[in-house]
């Protein structure tokens, strides 16, 4: 039984993993040049410098995600950060940090020690929170006014709820749900003691996708076709069935079973409309909407940032981080002696028993590359890029004394335009499962049905159940474990 993954993203690979694990030949075809789909990477023409289209972030809380990659060997180019740091544009900093105390204590003195609440503004913090942990978890209703009547004020939306939730789930407090709104705090902060912990790559995206992965589906019999973009599926006209895939090219390619592991938006184009009328599943996709993330790449002739990355709170930025400024085969890390310990100028990346030294940019760099991650960007396309980079440049003025003297050398602002879908409430009503009534045509990808939210770890997780629907359909059940 053959099995044709269309979209290499995290949700087609995870597929395609899983389906090569229990012996399915798979043929995984992507339309970009390169595996990871959206998280991409690129060569800045003036730099050199390979530079991914945003910051992905992973937290503890994405188990399936953080097994993708140890499965796969690639827990090495993740640096586990056990420290965050809160800026504000006069120039004050907190540190968030767990103490050794249960959940939902261990993190309890990192809130009181913000300096961006009053003592005031943080028991009405901690009212919301204990309210949120014992609501309904399916219930989706508007978040703010939620907030507004359990004690939340303009100024906690602003300083705490919102810093937290636009880069979550990259929408902002006045449109979400509470529904994925509640399993952000609760999973991430509330519920375990490592669930806030953040781990971030250390190598371009394409890196992190490549040479480990390509080696998996060679010893898997899982054929790898990149710039191959599917036109369209085809029908068979007398059952409820695909047939084939049309390319580009007019090639068709056949298979027993599918998976379309593409983004929401481009599920209109592949298949006819008369599915769109006969099935609501699909139909109901088209209610989703977009959400953008725009990031600002900057480059100066010296450090700026003292931290890996940082957190702003009630700014035009919401995230900076440090990046370093080498070739795409020099950032790769490999064991070796060691450097500083995570949250300083160096990290750690823990996995299988081995340390891997995490190469942040230091002095010695020629340039000291920034970038800067707006999420739920949409209201700033007005301004243009030109305008939102000025906005950028001084604001980290404010935030930074660094930035004051520091001479800007290049700079690029990149915008995903469909990066996720809105979890606006209710959304979920929108979001089809992995089966489909078309039995041999499965979806995956952060937006179908997965309890999560749109993130890397509902990408993994779509595709694990996807391949789960497969191999249920050619009468190799499965049972897997997503808790």
């Amino acid at each position: 039984m053959h099995t044709l993954v269309i979209g290499g993203g995290l949700a087609g690979l995870a597929a395609s993993v899983l389906l090569a694990r229990h012996g399915v030949s798979v043929t995984l075809v992507e339309a970009r040049p390169r595996l990871g789909g959206r998280a991409a990477s690129f060569r800045d023409s003036t730099t050199g410098q390979w530079i991914d289209l945003c910051q992905h972030v992973a937290m503890g809380c994405c188990t399936q995600l953080l097994q993708f990659f140890r499965s796969l060997g690639l827990q090495r180019y993740l640096a586990k950060q056990e420290r965050l740091v809160f800026l504000t544009r006069d120039g004050r900093r907190s540190y968030f940090r767990a103490d050794p105390w249960p959940a939902p204590l261990h993190l309890s003195r990192a809130l009181l020690a913000a300096h961006y609440l009053t003592p005031a503004e943080k028991f009405r913090v901690l009212r919301g929170l204990n309210a949120l942990l014992r609501c309904d978890p399916q219930d989706d209703q508007p978040l703010e006014p939620w907030l507004r009547t359990h004690g939340q004020t303009d100024r906690t939306i602003r300083r705490f709820w919102n810093t937290v939730l636009v880069s979550a789930l990259n929408d902002s407090v006045t449109a979400l749900g509470r529904k994925y709104a509640r399993k952000v705090f609760v999973d991430g902060f509330l519920r375990q003691r490592d669930g806030w912990v953040v781990y971030l790559p250390v190598v371009p995206l394409d890196r992190l996708y490549g040479d480990e992965l390509r080696l998996f589906f060679a010893r898997h019999n899982v054929a790898v076709r990149c710039q191959t973009r599917v036109r369209r599926l085809l029908m068979d006209p007398h059952a409820p069935r695909v047939v084939g895939a049309e390319l580009r090219d007019g090639t068709v390619l056949q298979a027993d079973h599918y998976v379309v592991a593409v983004p929401f938006q481009c599920l209109t184009d592949l298949l006819p409309p008369s599915v769109f009328d006969q099935f609501p599943c699909f139909a109901a996709v088209r209610q989703l909407q977009p959400s953008s993330i725009t990031s600002v790449h900057l480059w100066y002739d010296r450090p700026i940032l003292p931290w890996p990355h940082a957190v702003v709170v009630d700014g035009v930025c919401q995230w900076l981080f440090r990046r370093v400024s080498n070739s795409h085969d020099e950032d790769a890390p490999s064991p070796g002696s060691c450097v500083k310990t995570s949250g300083g100028s160096g990290a750690w990346a823990d996995g299988g028993g081995e340390r891997y030294p995490i190469r942040w940019p230091t002095a010695e760099t020629k340039t000291h590359y920034l970038q800067v991650v707006i999420s739920a960007s949409t209201p700033w396309r007005s301004i243009g890029h030109a305008g939102l980079q000025q906005e950028v440049i001084q604001e980290l003025k404010q935030l930074l004394p660094a930035a004051r003297t520091a001479r800007l050398l290049h700079s690029r602002v990149v915008t995903e335009h469909a990066a996720t879908f809105r979890p606006l409430p209710g959304v979920d009503r929108y979001r089809p499962g992995q089966a489909t009534p078309l039995y041999n045509l499965t979806l995956a990808g952060d937006w179908t049905d997965t309890g999560w939210p749109a993130t890397m770890e509902s990408a993994v997780r779509s595709g694990y159940l996807a391949a789960q629907v497969v191999l249920n359909r050619m009468g190799r059940p499965v049972c897997l474990n997503l808790s």
